[in-house]
């Protein structure tokens, strides 16, 4: 490590072999020493000020790519340099990915990955922050990221051997479903569906139907509807799929009953449950990361790192806190829950659990949590109920099931806004090729018979031949180098996309 006097800063994961470091120039390559950086080929789609964490498919690349450096004969006398700019959104991100590969390949423990990051004298790290607009009022720490992936490996929703990285990318994108799984094989989250398949304002909708092949194929048992109704439950249910209404406000957070039932529906549906709001990202989140607390007791800034790593953008503005006051509540739910696991209760008696469940309070409800205080006496951050609006928290007195086609929200809501950046971007950042790349173009979805899956041969036939590969900007090199830049693109639901990690049982 004497070669260059930049690296005295140099962060040690693997002594004399691998090493994490900002530059400010990029570096030579020595006989001894071997740079590489990611700076500019994983990159964050935001959709406002946020910037990361690197979703899971990013952090699967990186992994790979130490693996094959450290792995290379040709490099195997040569010291490994993961290299970053100054530019303290990106050397986040790249500590970050460096962090999770140590725990994730060296099993070091996050505290521990955390340390050598810290330790080594270096500007401090940014912490991550939420996709509203707006100020941020809630930090994610690197930390907090490095406890997410270690949860998930430890309880089996993290199986890089399974992962498929192209897939994952294939159905992030809006207009081939923009879905993601959180728990594997138990959650899935996913923008709404609308009433029929079209283009609407430049943005790609999709009918139930067209979910129907792959939820059947993944044992997708139920859905869970948390935004206002635009399309008719009974598609789904004709279908054979249970679904319910858990109807809040965008961009607000439930109420104790709203969290109770939605978890009742998960632990009694024998199958997974897709969970969608507008957006799939706000109230979806939220209440994914309630259950994720209540059975596997994460903590709330683990369970909101797991489901960003999954889902970006997930869980916004005042749902980040009301998730930090859950925390302990959840813990105790799911002790109790364990506890009565052999209990009496008759299999398949979801109606009655539903019922009952309302009456159940861990809180007294008359707790104000405006004046919550921490154990040395200092104000704890700034609590949701400070942070979401009078109409927000009104909604939380309505009825769970109520209609809400009295309700009045903006003609263009927060779930609008964070849908259509994530198609604009997407245009933005994968530009055309003459041979045609696979996107849906307008005249192309306008084509799709309200019924037509998205599964199946009809829209594989008239949408995808031989096209070139065009995935997330972040990775499209890396995609090309495994394909050859050419893939048949299938835009059906045919990869086990629930295997993509471990099986949740």
């Amino acid at each position: 490590m004497s070669e260059d006097q930049d690296l005295s800063n140099a962060c040690e994961f693997i002594k004399e072999r691998l090493y994490f470091v900002a530059l400010r120039n990029k570096p030579r390559e020595t006989s001894l020493l071997h740079y590489f950086c990611i700076d500019d080929e994983l990159i964050y789609e935001n959709f406002y000020s946020d910037f990361g964490p690197l979703n899971i498919s990013m952090l699967y690349r990186y992994c790979d790519k130490v693996n094959k450096k450290l792995k290379n004969t040709s490099q195997s006398r040569k010291v490994v340099v993961h290299y970053t700019s100054f530019d303290n959104r990106k050397r986040t991100n790249a500590a970050c990915l460096i962090g999770c590969y140590a725990v994730i390949h060296l099993n070091m423990s996050p505290e521990d990955a955390h340390k050598i990051l810290v330790d080594v004298y270096n500007p401090p790290y940014l912490p991550f922050r939420d996709a509203s607009f707006g100020g941020c009022t809630y930090n994610l720490t690197i930390l907090d990221v490095l406890n997410g992936v270690k949860k998930g490996i430890q309880h089996g929703f993290l199986d890089f051997e399974h992962f498929d990285p192209m897939e994952y990318e294939h159905y992030e994108r809006v207009e081939n479903g923009d879905f993601n799984w959180i728990l594997p094989g138990k959650f899935l989250a996913l923008a709404g569906p609308h009433e029929e398949t079209k283009i609407f304002n430049g943005y790609p909708q999709h009918a139930p139907e067209s979910y129907f092949a792959y939820f059947r194929k993944h044992n997708v048992k139920a859905i869970v509807r948390l935004n206002k109704k635009v399309y008719d439950a009974k598609r789904f249910q004709n279908a054979g799929f249970d679904h319910y209404d858990l109807f809040f406000v965008d961009g607000s957070i439930p109420d104790d009953s709203i969290v109770r039932r939605f978890n009742a529906i998960a632990e009694n549906t024998k199958g997974a449950v897709a969970v969608h709001c507008k957006a799939g990202l706000g109230r979806t989140g939220t209440l994914i990361a309630c259950y994720i607390m209540k059975h596997y007791r994460f903590t709330a800034a683990q369970a909101i790192a797991w489901i960003r790593l999954c889902r970006p953008g997930s869980i916004i503005g005042p749902q980040q806190h009301f998730l930090e006051e859950k925390q302990t509540a959840m813990w105790i739910q799911g002790d109790i829950y364990k506890s009565r696991l052999k209990s009496e209760i008759p299999e398949n008696n979801i109606e009655n659990i539903l019922q009952g469940v309302d009456s159940i309070s861990l809180l007294d409800s008359n707790q104000d949590f405006n004046h919550e205080i921490s154990k040395d006496n200092k104000p704890l951050r700034a609590t949701y109920r400070h942070l979401i609006s009078e109409s927000a928290e009104t909604n939380n007195n309505l009825k769970l099931i109520q209609t809400d086609s009295n309700l009045k929200q903006p003609e263009i809501s927060q779930g609008d806004e964070l849908l259509m950046l994530k198609w604009n971007r997407n245009n933005h950042s994968h530009p055309k090729s003459h041979l045609n790349d696979g996107m849906l173009t307008r005249s192309k979805l306008q084509a799709i018979p309200r019924a037509t899956s998205l599964g199946s041969n009809v829209q594989k036939s008239r949408l995808v031949n031989t096209r070139r590969v065009n995935r997330a900007s972040t990775s499209h090199h890396l995609l090309r180098s495994r394909s050859n830049g050419k893939k048949n693109i299938d835009l059906s639901f045919t990869p086990n996309m629930a295997a993509t990690y471990s099986k949740v049982v």
